[in-house]
């Protein structure tokens, strides 16, 4: 089964991804967990170079698919079409079997980020606000693929819940 998260930053994506492959894990399942971008030495390399980086162009910034649909594609007015269409083709057309979205209200993101944080992570409050508004967009686009979580309810609680959904899945 493929589970991607998504949700603007602070929203608590990494600790679910390592909460959830622990869970699996455990279960006996064999797990494979990365980053987009990252997960290799070269992906790595690239994460730095766009997070930490100058400035760049925002087709530059087009990571995996939500993230860039929400991120670029809206957020920074690409278009969804046009961002989608990229993807799409970078993917080969493999889409997630499920995609676990944490919303948090961008007040929040801004609060739960450690200074000075990285390129994308300094953008201001409007700009969390448009990608906030986004993720939500998509997953109402979605709604076969996309389950929306109230990302504010307690780590454990939460994995709970997104273990129980992979379960059902798969």
């Amino acid at each position: 089964m493929f589970v991607t998260f998504e949700g603007i930053d602070g929203s608590g994506k990494s600790t679910q991804a390592r909460l959830l492959a622990e869970a699996l894990a455990a279960d006996g399942r064999d797990v494979v967990a990365t980053r987009e971008p990252g997960g290799t030495e070269a992906g790595e390399r690239i994460r730095e170079l766009i997070l930490s980086g100058p400035e760049i162009a925002p087709w530059t910034e087009a990571g995996y698919l939500d993230s860039s649909l929400a991120y670029q594609g809206i957020a920074r007015g690409l278009g969804v079409e046009r961002v989608l269409e990229l993807n799409v083709h970078a993917i080969r057309g493999i889409l997630p079997d499920r995609t676990f979205l944490l919303l948090l209200d961008p007040e929040e993101s801004a609060r739960r980020l450690r200074e000075p944080g990285d390129r994308i992570e300094r953008e201001d409050d409007a700009f969390r606000s448009r990608v906030a508004a986004a993720y939500e967009e998509l997953a109402a686009s979605f709604p076969e693929r996309i389950v929306a979580l109230d990302g504010t309810r307690p780590p454990g609680e939460l994995a709970q819940e997104i273990l129980e959904g992979v379960r059902q899945h798969s």
